[in-house]
């Protein structure tokens, strides 16, 4: 090693992916490691040696240690070698939302400086319809590869090498070097992609108290998501296993659970509540599923541990920061986050910083006992990662309140996003396509209570003079702008959006008035729309 340690962080081979993998290869080369969907299985062994060939592959084409990579596949081999290759060149994976399309597609695209992307094929033509930013090439995986303007285009076999000797490093690869940059919701702007280090993501991956060597945890939530990198790293750490599934299925959860032997998983707002509502059987409590996370901790979760009797813990958490509350198992408190664990200061203050009582609601802000424990700024916006990293602590724009025992309760976002089905969503983002429909003068996007949980997006939307409008055509209009989950199901027209004396959307009001008697609903005009399949089909 050729740099100096802060004394506080875990040696290389303990938190950087490429060590990581050398070590538990020579530790226990034949214990399984990934089972993906189709049933491919790959031992520590098989691991190490796919993500030295990727790695092989992405160096011929060009990648250099440092380098970040553009990654648009849906959960599969496929993207865990990509992952996994480019950080044994110690270069950035930079997933993206499988559902991006249009404008937020060429932001993302823009936003993640990527020479290079490695891209599915059921993508790869949506790339011909935005400006491309610095991307020269992709790689199309799953399937045939066709032209796209302005981009040279690899067939999958240039995914592939014969190689197996670990590529050289132009220098070892150091904790706090980053490792991705994944896009979480933008706030009253565009999305954001947040800087993570190797010391972030093994941070944020080794604070779930409860995870054992002999661990097998379900990875079902994208690979996109702070929730699909983390269990994979957590399982890295460890020495356990995964078993990646292309998303939450509430039919097939428990056969898997038991066909897999999965032992945790993480349960986000509504599925939890999903597996409640499937009738009561006799084989309940006939499955190997020893803990879950279980977030947010609402009503139904001792109702589910009392059902299935697996352990329910909860937590805090955001791609920026490392899961700084976590609970004990089974919580009691409900609505709670847990308490702040070892290694992180957390405290709820006002908008001066000045810490609020007890009982207060106040925003949450964060900061670590070992450096590089956080997210080291956001991708191209200096603006954005100065106005969150003020004072030395990160602000998470949330708002939270803290009972006497310690307990930190969620209260509301104070930033302006909405949340839909574990999904963070940008109201700017679905405010500017609903204006870019010809018949919209001013839009405001806002959430709406969901009957199931978390929120429904409501467009409220005045019109110009003079011109006919149909919320359904609005709809339709949206579809192949925007990502599925980011479609409004509530449409409300307006004469004019009330304003504060200084012109601003006064978005409170809207919030309070809800789903009004005029407000069209496109679940009950029989308007389905659901997230697009991706191929799974490995290259």
């Amino acid at each position: 090693m050729t740099y100096h340690l802060d004394p506080r962080m875990p040696a290389p081979d303990q938190c950087i992916q490429r060590y990581m993998l050398e070590r538990w290869t020579k530790a226990q080369p034949d214990k399984v490691f990934a089972v993906f969907q189709d049933g491919e299985t790959w031992t520590y062994a098989d691991t190490l040696r796919e993500a030295i060939t990727t790695a092989n592959a992405l160096k011929a084409l060009g990648v250099k240690q440092g380098e970040r990579v553009l990654c648009w596949l849906p959960n599969s081999a496929d993207c865990l070698r990509a992952w996994f290759g480019l950080n044994m060149l110690g270069a950035v994976f930079v997933p993206i939302n499988l559902a991006y399309r249009g404008n937020l597609l060429r932001h993302a695209v823009k936003l993640s400086e990527a020479r290079l992307g490695l891209i599915h094929a059921d993508l790869h033509q949506r790339l011909g319809e935005i400006e491309l930013g610095r991307l020269e090439e992709i790689v199309v995986l799953g399937g045939a590869a066709q032209e796209v303007p302005g981009l040279k285009v690899h067939q999958a076999e240039a995914f592939k090498s014969a190689d197996t000797t670990a590529p050289a490093l132009e220098r070892e690869i150091a904790p706090w070097d980053m490792q991705s940059i994944i896009f979480t919701s933008g706030t009253t702007g565009p999305s954001k992609g947040v800087m993570s280090s190797y010391m972030h993501l093994y941070s944020m991956a080794k604070a779930a108290p409860f995870l054992r060597s002999d661990e097998r945890y379900m990875v079902n939530l994208p690979m996109f998501h702070s929730g699909g990198v983390m269990p994979v790293t957590a399982m890295l750490i460890h020495g356990g296993s995964i078993v990646m599934v292309d998303a939450f299925d509430t039919n097939t959860f428990w056969d898997t659970i038991r066909q897999r032997q999965i032992t945790t998983v993480i349960l986000l707002g509504v599925m939890g509540g999903f597996l409640l509502k499937r009738p009561p059987s006799p084989d309940d409590k006939n499955h190997t599923l020893r803990t879950c996370t279980y977030v947010p901790l609402n009503d139904t979760a001792p109702q589910f541990h009392e059902r299935f009797g697996t352990e329910v813990h909860t937590h805090f958490n955001m791609t920026e920061i490392s899961m700084p509350i976590v609970s004990d198992p089974n919580p009691t408190a409900l609505g709670s986050a847990g308490k702040a664990r070892k290694g992180v200061e957390v405290r709820i203050v006002d908008e001066n910083d000045c810490e609020v009582p007890v009982g207060a609601t106040g925003e949450l802000v964060v900061r670590t006992e070992c450096p590089w424990a956080l997210n080291h700024g956001y991708a191209g916006n200096p603006e954005a990662t100065a106005a969150a990293w003020r004072n030395g602590w990160f602000h998470t724009g949330d708002g939270f309140r803290k009972d006497a025992e310690g307990n930190f309760y969620f209260v509301d976002r104070l930033k302006d996003a909405i949340r839909r089905r574990g999904e963070n969503i940008s109201s700017f983002e679905v405010e500017s396509e609903v204006l870019s429909h010809p018949a919209v003068r001013e839009a405001a996007a806002v959430a709406v209570k969901s009957e199931i949980a978390e929120d429904e997006v409501m467009a409220v939307v005045a019109l110009k003079e003079g011109v006919e409008f149909d919320p359904a055509e609005l709809i339709e209009f949206l579809r192949p702008r925007m990502a599925h989950f980011m479609i409004p199901r509530y449409v409300r027209v307006v004469d004019g959006l009330p304003r504060t004396p200084t012109a601003k959307i006064e978005k409170v009001k809207l919030r309070e008035a809800g789903i009004t008697d005029d407000t069209w609903d496109r679940d009950a005009a029989g308007i389905r729309i659901k997230r697009e399949k991706v191929g799974l089909k490995s290259a």
